[in-house]
């Protein structure tokens, strides 16, 4: 867990630092100097766009990491030079989609709100940005270097979203500036990007000759070819699942509970943050393993992944969750009726952040085509859900539709993973501190401070983590931490 660890936790930094620029600008910047109607706006494009990204993308950023291990060589630059061109079978024909049919997909996106008609060249554009983004990132991340896209995807782009809410707010530039910069900070962090993976490794690009022997990628590249369709398949999952929502509460209800939910989504996501941080560095390894046939190291990982990441997201389910009510009354009573919601998301990202590396897992074995099976019905079942739920419940009915979809499709893999590879995540540590995370909520979330909310949130959470943290390492829940902290606490008291 050496490299694991020690990059994870330089991503967990930057991630952080990426969550509290966002959390400013979510619940601060925006909130204040831009009318609900335009937040609103701002998300639908972007949640729109994010739906669209597995799509331009070809799912080449997956195939990268499952693929790039097992070739050497030649083969493996002439493989990732592939990569750079495969989606542009699917980026040219829609951008001739988009061209021919702009004003028909103008009035489908904006059936309920006007505004929305005028932006579909900034919904593509910055698909097809973070598609070129994710790959590049791949790129770096099968060199295990990961800790600079990490930063590039985590911060980048909220900094520059920071710094454009500011000139908002000082009316250096008005709000129809601040959709084109942001468009463009997209474009940029691409660049970035690809500045940074051509100097991991450049790409080799050569002139098809005949091969008197075929070489491995040659006699692999249908594999490869049929894996990336079906993991545009398994990213459009991943995306629809958090995204769709957002795209259909835009579609049923006022643009203005798009922002709404998207402050409510942005909130519960916090928990999610530790898996993302050390899901960079996992992935490949995980390929490599699986790769290589290492069943019991990766049986370790999984357990070790597991138990660690829901110690740490338990603590912030119960950070978030026991002090939602006092942060609403900060932000405000409009933004207060998704409070539902943020309690819905963040259980099911607890529940997806216990599953360890699961994802890794199944997404870079043979079995994917049984999880993309899955997933497409769990997708199903989020957009039947959400016509039902949202013109009833509103927000809320979202919320409601995604718990169970996402859940379910959680525990699906779970189950995959468990009867191909006889492995799975849990054990009486995982109980125990499933137990200790349902009683400290249960003792702290209806317990509610009259005073200051800010004073309010900043007590009970001082209480809750303190409790949290030393019940944590009294009862040794994962040795890893307990070993981090130990050499934290050395550390300290040397200096």
């Amino acid at each position: 867990m050496g490299i694991v660890l020690k990059q994870s936790f330089q991503n967990l930094i930057t991630t952080y630092l990426g969550f509290g620029l966002g959390a400013v600008n979510t619940l601060f910047l925006y909130v204040n100097f831009m009318s609900d109607t335009y937040y609103g706006l701002v998300s639908f494009i972007l949640s729109t766009a994010f739906i669209l990204v597995p799509f331009l993308a070809f799912g080449v950023q997956n195939t990268i990491v499952k693929f790039y291990s097992s070739f050497e060589g030649e083969d493996q630059d002439r493989f990732l030079s592939w990569m750079l061109v495969l989606p542009l079978f699917l980026i040219i024909p829609i951008t001739a989609i988009t061209y021919f049919l702009h004003q028909h997909i103008a009035d489908f996106l904006s059936s309920k709100n006007e505004i929305v008609s005028g932006y579909v060249w900034y919904i593509f554009i910055i698909a097809l940005s973070s598609a070129y983004f994710e790959i590049f990132f791949s790129w770096s991340k099968v060199q295990l270097k990961s800790t600079f896209g990490n930063f590039l995807k985590e911060v980048f782009h909220r900094l520059g979203v920071t710094l454009l809410l500011v000139l908002l707010a000082f009316s250096i530039i008005n709000v129809d500036t601040f959709l084109v910069l942001t468009v463009a900070i997209y474009v940029v962090r691409m660049i970035v990007m690809l500045l940074y993976a051509f100097r991991q490794r450049k790409p080799v690009f050569t002139l098809s000759r005949k091969r008197t022997n075929s070489s491995k990628l040659d006699r692999q590249r249908t594999a490869i070819i049929k894996y990336s369709t079906l993991i545009i398949i398994a990213g459009s999952v991943a995306t629809l699942l958090i995204d769709i929502d957002k795209f259909m509460i835009g579609k049923y209800v006022a643009i203005e509970n798009v922002a709404y939910y998207a402050v409510a989504i942005y909130i519960a996501t916090v928990i999610g943050v530790p898996a993302r941080a050390m899901h960079q560095i996992t992935y490949p390894m995980v390929a490599g393993m699986l790769n290589n046939k290492q069943w019991e190291e990766m049986r370790i990982l999984y357990k070790k992944s597991s138990l660690s990441l829901l110690v740490i997201s338990g603590l912030l389910f119960l950070l978030i969750c026991c002090n939602i009510k006092s942060l609403y009354i900060i932000v405000g009573p409009a933004y207060a009726t998704a409070l539902y919601v943020v309690l819905c998301i963040s259980a099911s990202k607890l529940l997806d952040n216990c599953l360890g590396i699961n994802n890794a897992i199944v997404f870079n074995s043979d079995y994917y085509r049984i999880v993309l099976a899955i997933g497409v019905v769990a997708v199903i079942v989020a957009v039947i859900l959400n016509i039902v739920l949202i013109p009833t419940l509103g927000i809320n009915g979202a919320g409601v539709a995604t718990l169970i979809a996402t859940v379910g499709y959680s525990l699906a893999k779970l189950l995959v993973v468990q009867a191909k590879f006889k492995m799975q995540p849990f054990s009486k540590k995982s109980l125990l501190t499933f137990g200790v995370i349902a009683t400290l909520f249960c003792g702290f979330y209806f317990w509610d401070f009259s005073f200051n909310p800010l004073v309010a949130i900043v007590v009970k959470g001082t209480m809750l983590g303190s409790i949290y943290l030393i019940l944590s390492y009294k009862l040794k829940l994962s040795l890893d931490i307990n070993n981090a902290i130990d050499s934290l606490l050395r550390t300290v008291f040397k200096r």
